[in-house]
């Protein structure tokens, strides 16, 4: 093998080397987005609700569309499990218009959408649903690992918790996962939480909020994620983080830890709900119980500077749920 053989091998070893050290490492990028000119932030939540309109899709979004749109909402969240059964197979597969763009297409809906995986997104080919080649499809959608979101009066976290699940990993049930940039998981999840807690410690937001698809607390189907309990909390706790919003539960629920003035919010319910499937004995743990609904819907957070409401709504647009953070913090000082 003559030198420049050698060179150009080279070379291509320090870009495959600097491409992988990328898709491993660089966990947070950041995005601003501006709040009101009152200096006031509304968005909606979603979660698990790909299904090409059916299980109600159609009318939650047709829902989501009334409220954003009487909200004058910033942008949407998705906590994950955005294409069933097993994510996108390419950037341009026809699924994610027939279950994203033709879906929620309320004008109020045309605004920035946030997005994590889920782990129906890792049964697919990841990088498709992370591919730039959607935002050109539909410049809606942003969809990355984890990353973060600065929006002046407060900051939004987006965590990529399919990786946490040792289940996953150790029995998958004839399910393929896509871990491509993930392996090997101790390590990417060493620089997630690293970067989560540089990027908390950092933070100068009134509101902090982590997104996640797996919840921590929950008394739904699948309830308490361990890893997450083990992991993810302490640092939520440590840094003062307001709420934690996930998916996953099929459901809507909301859980006030004891201990903490951190609330935990489910909004799954996008499409598909699990009548009837809860457990009140082991899903939740030690927290106290506001509300849960085993049924379809979704979820609105209104901020400003000194308050938080939060508002969940079922398929017919009724409000099922609300809480004030003002009343929380008055409680828990005073218990305190």
């Amino acid at each position: 093998m003559d030198g420049s053989c050698k060179h150009c091998l080279k070379w291509m070893w320090v870009a495959c080397f600097y491409f992988e050290f990328m898709l491993v490492s660089a966990e947070f990028q950041r995005f601003q987005h501006p709040v009101k000119a009152d200096g006031s932030l509304s968005f909606l939540v979603i979660g698990d609700w790909g299904r090409k309109g059916a299980y109600n899709q159609s009318q939650v979004a047709l829902q989501m569309g009334k409220v954003g749109e009487k909200l004058g909402i910033d942008f949407v969240i998705s906590t994950g499990d955005n294409f069933y059964e097993k994510g996108l197979a390419t950037p341009y597969d026809p699924h994610f218009k027939h279950s994203f763009t033709n879906i929620y297409s309320a004008n109020s809906l045309q605004k920035q959408w946030y997005s994590v995986l889920g782990n129906h997104d890792y049964r697919g080919d990841v990088q498709a649903q992370l591919s730039p080649i959607l935002r050109k499809i539909d410049s809606r959608w942003l969809c990355l690992r984890s990353f973060l979101v600065n929006t002046e009066i407060a900051e939004l976290f987006f965590i990529d918790t399919t990786p946490f699940v040792d289940e996953y990993f150790r029995n998958p049930k004839h399910q393929k996962f896509d871990w491509r940039g993930v392996i090997p998981s101790n390590k990417y999840l060493t620089r997630v939480l690293k970067e989560l807690r540089c990027a908390l410690r950092e933070s100068v937001g009134k509101w902090k909020i982590v997104i996640g698809h797996h919840p921590i607390s929950s008394i739904g189907h699948h309830g308490q994620t361990k890893e997450l309990i083990t992991l993810l909390l302490p640092i939520l706790e440590a840094y003062n983080v307001d709420m934690y919003i996930n998916g996953h539960d099929h459901c809507l629920q909301h859980l006030s830890s004891i201990t903490s003035p951190l609330q935990f919010f489910t909004s799954g319910g996008g499409s598909k709900a699990w009548k009837g499937d809860f457990d009140y004995l082991d899903g939740g743990g030690d927290d106290e119980i506001k509300f849960y609904y085993d049924g379809q819907g979704f979820m609105s957070v209104e901020l400003t500077p000194t308050n938080a409401k939060i508002a969940f709504y079922d398929v017919s647009g009724n409000v099922l749920h609300s809480f004030n953070s003002n009343q929380l913090y008055y409680t828990y000082s005073t218990e305190m």
